[in-house]
């Protein structure tokens, strides 16, 4: 399962993106031979299981151009360095508490001849600025998360969708996310046909603001 799953569900692709998801693979099995940042079994199946993935919140959001977005803990670089491929006019910061992880997301970034992310290996609470939206894959549980990500998030939208954050999950959420009343919840399988997604879901938590 290789680039063409990719081209099967995202059909408006110019040739330098199509160049950029073909190419990811090689980067990412040379890298992980050298620090493994992907289990052996998902690195075979690194499209489904990693990239159509992570591009899973570009069929919930489209970010405008412009726009900045935050992927907190992207370990290898996802969701982060698939949505820089797709949305290149828009800018992406990508953070993780661990060094080796973040060199290979660097080297990834600089194969790919990315210019639209910028990558810190830090706490998310040290991160200067505010972003549009914040991206993430099950890094932690909804409070925690929402706890880490305080104040990161501009209140002033330049998307129909209001600022929040984007996080993929899976399984039952019912516990994690009670208590918030303005979640929204999508499933992926009702975008990709693929079994993995059976049980695949893009959080939506927009961003709430006193006064």
């Amino acid at each position: 399962m290789k680039a063409d799953l990719i081209f099967k569900y995202f059909t408006t692709l110019n040739e330098e993106q199509k160049v950029q998801f073909f190419k990811l693979e090689a980067l990412y099995q040379d890298w992980n031979q050298k620090i493994n940042v992907v289990s052996r079994k998902d690195i075979d199946e690194l499209y489904l299981r990693h990239v159509l993935h992570s591009l899973g919140i570009a069929k919930i959001q489209v970010f405008n151009e412009g726009a900045s977005i935050l992927d907190v803990g992207t370990g290898g670089g996802f969701p982060g360095i698939p949505l820089a491929i797709l949305f290149p006019n828009v800018k992406f910061t990508l953070v993780d508490a661990i060094g080796k992880k973040i060199k290979v997301v660097n080297e990834v970034v600089e194969g790919l001849g990315l210019e639209n992310v910028e990558t810190h290996h830090s706490r998310v609470e040290d991160i200067p600025g505010q972003f549009d939206f914040i991206v993430s894959r099950a890094v932690a549980a909804m409070p925690t998360f929402v706890h880490w990500t305080k104040g990161k998030i501009k209140k002033d939208s330049a998307h129909q969708r209001k600022n929040g954050i984007l996080y993929l999950k899976g399984g039952d959420l019912t516990e994690e996310l009670e208590g918030y009343e303005t979640v929204q919840v999508f499933d992926l399988n009702e975008y990709f046909e693929e079994d993995f997604f059976e049980t695949k879901k893009v959080v939506y938590l927009p961003q709430k603001f006193k006064g």
